[in-house]
């Protein structure tokens, strides 16, 4: 009789009566109270120093880049529209301030709390560019801010 009333059910119901006690345990490596965290590895970043002798325009093709490139999607939004509208106005010691800035700190989200003014800024990167990227971050004029700007404005005469 129990044969009889297995045949009839369907494949997906015998497979779920069998598997149903089994219990899988899911974890991760270093979930235990006790982990010591000797398995995790920070790699120091390297300190970052100016670059004295590095052409204007390089510097700018530079920090351009490196304002798209972040790591975490609000700062790769926030930078890289700021820099779209800013970079070509700024002079070299802003361009400076400007490297400083987004190179020196080791941690993205300090760079975007300071911006948004979610934290207070360190005295060492209180200055004109950081007050400009603040007033950017308020976004006075309602702009739709959800992706990066494309790369075509590049090609286009400087307004």
């Amino acid at each position: 009789m129990a044969a009889a009333r297995l045949c009839s059910l369907p494949r997906w119901a015998l497979c779920r009566r069998v598997l149903r006690p089994v219990s899988l345990q899911r974890g991760y490596r270093g979930d235990s109270p006790t982990d010591s965290g000797k398995d995790v590895l920070e790699i120091p970043l390297p300190p970052w120093q100016e670059r004295p002798d590095e052409p204007l325009e390089t510097k700018r093709a530079r920090l351009l880049y490196e304002s798209r490139k972040r790591g975490m999607l609000e700062n790769c939004i926030l930078l890289s529209l700021f820099a779209k509208e800013n970079l070509n106005r700024m002079s070299e010691q802003q361009l400076n301030l400007y490297d400083r800035l987004i190179n020196e700190p080791s941690n993205d989200w300090d760079i975007y709390y300071w911006a948004t003014e979610a934290k207070p800024t360190p005295s060492k990167f209180e200055n004109d560019v950081m007050a400009m990227l603040r007033e950017f971050a308020k976004n006075k004029k309602r702009e739709q801010r959800l992706r990066q700007p494309d790369l075509e404005y590049l090609f286009e005469p400087p307004r």
